[in-house]
């Protein structure tokens, strides 16, 4: 594991480097996309920033609720001087963020469709930096598994010197994927607000299973921390997808089937 670079006189890490690198994908896809919609402007400014904020308040936050035993947990000051890696408190704390600044701005349009793509290529490019300083996840016999230094905080299968799950290229695959599919999706998906939808239900339910090769410890159940958090989003989160497709909002629009039906050559 590689916790910082050093470059020249400078000492940078490695994780808040590629976090930081991941902030900036994002906010370039967000303002391609808000241009391509016709959607910069102050509001969408104001949200970009409610998300940075959020983020940032978040990812710290979510250290004080680490350990089920209260007296664990790190100070208010602590937690917010040392921070925290947890996406999920990040992801939280941006959603919320969003909401606080437009309703302070006075904003109803929807954003969620201009952050979805974005968030999706900033969450590959900052695990990078989670897959170059962190513990890789559980041990495998699996062909693809990794090693890595005895040094690696909270990593037993490190000191005892097994191979281990990749989850971080696992994540960093399907956050590209997902990526990739957003964007295929976004003129064929018009319903304000379901791309959100779609890649937040789709990253929980990734999130889900990929704790179980995952180094996080379990808490209750042989489940970890985020799988609990994320037990009651996902009956929330189906509930929202079942009525978004009962009420038609997934069909791709007759006018992208014409196009399709375009590039299909007729049968002879």
């Amino acid at each position: 594991m590689i916790p910082q670079w050093q470059i020249g006189p400078a000492t940078v890490p490695v994780h808040g480097l590629f976090v930081g690198l991941g902030v900036l994908a994002a906010v370039i896809v967000f303002v391609h996309e808000a241009r391509r919609r016709g959607a910069v402007n102050e509001q969408s400014l104001v949200a970009v920033t409610g998300a940075l904020v959020g983020g940032a308040i978040g990812m710290r936050a979510s250290g004080l609720a680490r350990h089920l035993d209260f007296s664990a947990n790190p100070t208010v000051a602590q937690a917010w001087e040392y921070g925290s890696k947890s996406i999920l408190g990040g992801l939280l704390g941006a959603y919320v963020g969003v909401l606080i600044a437009k309703r302070l701005g006075g904003y109803r349009g929807k954003t969620g469709d201009l952050f979805a793509p974005a968030v999706a290529l900033g969450m590959a490019v900052g695990r990078i930096g989670c897959l170059l300083t962190e513990a890789p996840g559980r041990p495998t016999t699996l062909p693809w598994g990794v090693h890595a230094p005895a040094s690696t905080p909270e990593c037993p299968g490190c000191v005892a010197g097994l191979a281990m799950h990749p989850s971080f290229v696992y994540e960093i695959v399907f956050q590209l994927a997902a990526f990739a599919v957003l964007m295929w999706l976004r003129p064929r998906i018009t319903h304000p607000g379901e791309l959100f939808v779609i890649y937040v239900a789709a990253y929980a339910v990734f999130r889900f299973f990929v704790e179980f090769v995952r180094a996080n410890e379990t808490v209750w159940l042989d489940l970890t921390r985020p799988q609990w958090v994320l037990l009651p989003s996902l009956a929330l989160l189906g509930f929202r997808v079942w009525r978004g497709y009962r009420r038609g909002y997934y069909r791709i629009s007759s006018a992208d089937k014409d196009k399709e039906d375009d590039h299909v050559p007729a049968a002879h």
